[in-house]
């Protein structure tokens, strides 16, 4: 382990025993759920464990209140996607319900595509989803979405670009 993967567990051990507790009632509050909060404190943490490298932090609990924020912000939009996609699964076929991994699957999958084209503006992400997942051309979008064409080139450009940056980042 290297000299700054040691300062940085060190830095979040000191910020897990010292803040935790305080975390978790933060989160329960939010939450509803003591249980729930568990499992984003949790979160909180691993994700400031996955960091490369140490920060200075002035107010531990500011900062910490601001991770756990995009952790908890991060949940509801897992929780929104989840919720549409099993009412979308409610009304299928019986005939075509997937198994248990193959919903894991899909519902990771639904995730990670919200998070590449998270910041897109709606029709710019509809538009490029039109595409990918209906096949449908820049016309049959165009006239979907009540825009041009020229428009959907653009929001399609946009969005493709998105995706490759936010893959090649990640």
């Amino acid at each position: 382990m290297s000299v700054a993967e040691t300062a940085l567990h060190t830095q979040i051990q000191t910020l897990y025993s010292d803040h935790h507790g305080w975390l978790h009632g933060w989160l329960r509050k939010k939450m509803g759920c003591s249980h729930r909060a568990a499992d984003l404190a949790q979160d909180t943490f691993v994700r400031l464990l996955a960091r490369d490298e140490p920060v200075a932090i002035q107010e531990p609990r500011a900062f910490l209140t601001t991770v756990a924020q995009r952790v908890l912000a991060n949940h509801w939009r897992r929780e929104h996607i989840e919720r549409a996609y099993l009412e979308a699964l409610a009304q299928a076929p019986q005939a075509f319900a997937p198994s248990p991994e193959e919903r894991a699957m899909l519902l990771e999958t639904l995730v990670e595509i919200d998070r590449l084209l998270a910041g897109l503006p709606p029709q710019a992400k509809r538009a490029f989803l039109h595409a990918q997942l209906d096949g449908m051309g820049q016309a049959e979008i165009a006239a979907e979405l009540g825009i041009s064409i020229s428009t959907v080139k653009r929001h399609l450009v946009r969005a493709s670009a998105q995706c490759y940056f936010a893959l090649v980042l990640a």
